[in-house]
């Protein structure tokens, strides 16, 4: 369940506003992650990262990796699971 809720956090900020040239830190990272879900909800942050994938799949695969990134970073100990087997060249 509490990896769930790290990739949910992934997802959140993948589908949010926030971007990588805005060098955001975790205070950041972490605002932008709760407003991302309480103004769409866990669907709709999915939905729109599958629609990234299957029309930008290069930029999307480039934002999630810096989506696991700073995750990793504003959520410290949290364990935010590197992806294992044959999609870990996706993240990379």
């Amino acid at each position: 369940m509490y990896q769930l809720d790290l990739a949910f956090r992934c997802e959140a900020l993948f589908a949010s506003d926030l971007q990588r040239s805005q060098h955001p830190d975790p205070t950041d990272v972490r605002a932008a992650v709760a407003r991302t879900i309480s103004r769409l909800g866990e669907r709709a942050c999915l939905a729109r990262m599958a629609q990234e994938f299957g029309d930008h799949p290069e930029a999307a695969a480039a934002r999630m990796r810096w989506a696991r990134e700073v995750v990793r970073s504003a959520y410290p100990g949290s364990g935010v699971p590197a992806p294992r087997g044959r999609t870990a060249t996706a993240f990379r």
